[in-house]
């Protein structure tokens, strides 16, 4: 059987380079990259061998990153993972464990799931996020790297569906079998926050979490032109105009969450403890994952849900 080709572009010296990575992990919102933030990606590569993975579309991060961006890598190389077939490809894996930054583009989070997990390519992802390479993604890119997460398996869902059936066929959840990002454990990642309402669908994600799985959920929601980069010991830095809000549980589950009966969770109106940080040109310091508290003052609010209502 031949081997299935595939498509990629690069940029820069296209022998491998071995450096030592700085590790770390970006969780960017959408819209217009945040210059600042992947400026911090490609600091963190420590010089070398810089991918993108990508489901749809072509190699506009080449030059971006390589280039406009100002900082020194050995090299930026976009490759189209589109078939799951290609992710059983040595060329691929061998790609992937040599980069020592990766970065996931946007599109539809369904294919990364499809395409992805479960295959050679999810374990190489694993083995570089274990040793160290750091690691991002903008849009569905940052929706698959919570280690429970919502896979888009059955299409998108807004707040007012998820709220009105927190069973909801395209409420299709999934956790601990794709990316292992240890800062990440417990953790759902949202993305385009504000822009899209997407505050009660993400509280419906932690409460399946929480029901189905016995576990407290904590939840990071990323707004659009800012993102979210996370040292390996948890410190967070936010670049760019919007808000990151990182959500805690409750350890008291929801009061209902059931198949076609809205949700509650309620817990005297504090089942969600909610950090917000807003972003900066410079980068806004003020929050820990590993200890998920706020290291400076901060914005704190609970939230809630009672008969579908997010409060």
């Amino acid at each position: 059987m031949p081997k299935l080709s595939y498509t990629s572009w690069i940029v820069g010296d296209s022998s491998d380079v071995i450096r030592q990575p700085l590790g770390g992990v970006v969780l960017a919102g959408g819209s217009t990259d945040v210059d600042a933030a992947m400026r911090w990606f490609l600091r963190r590569s420590g010089g070398g061998d810089v991918l993108i993975l990508r489901a749809s579309g072509k190699d506009g991060y080449n030059d971006y990153l390589y280039k406009t961006l100002g900082e020194s890598v050995n090299s930026v190389e976009t490759i189209l993972l589109d078939k799951r077939e290609l992710a059983s490809n040595a060329e691929i894996i061998r790609k992937i464990r040599q980069a020592e930054a990766i970065f996931f583009a946007g599109g539809d989070q369904a294919n990364y799931v499809n395409f992805w997990q479960g295959t050679p390519v999810a374990d190489a992802l694993n083995e570089r996020i274990r040793e160290g390479a750091v690691m991002g993604g903008t849009s569905a890119g940052c929706g698959i790297l919570g280690q429970t997460y919502f896979s888009a398996l059955e299409g998108s869902v807004t707040s007012e569906e998820a709220l009105t059936n927190p069973y909801d066929k395209r409420v299709a959840m999934r956790r601990d079998d794709f990316l292992k990002q240890p800062l990440l454990v417990n953790t759902i990642t949202d993305m385009h926050y504000s822009a899209r309402n997407r505050q009660g669908r993400h509280i419906v994600f932690m409460a399946r979490a929480a029901t189905d799985w016995a576990i407290r959920p904590r939840g990071i929601g990323v707004d659009e032109k800012t993102a979210v980069c996370v040292t390996p010991d948890g410190n967070v830095t936010v670049f760019g105009q919007g808000n990151a809000y990182f959500l805690q549980a409750t350890r008291k589950k929801p009061e209902t969450c059931q198949k076609n009966q809205p949700l509650t969770w309620n817990r005297k109106g504090k089942a969600v403890y909610v950090t917000i940080l807003a972003g900066s040109l410079e980068g806004a310091p003020g929050f820990n994952l590993t200890s998920f508290r706020s290291t400076a003052k901060a914005k704190t609010e609970y939230w809630y849900v009672e008969a579908g209502m997010k409060k």
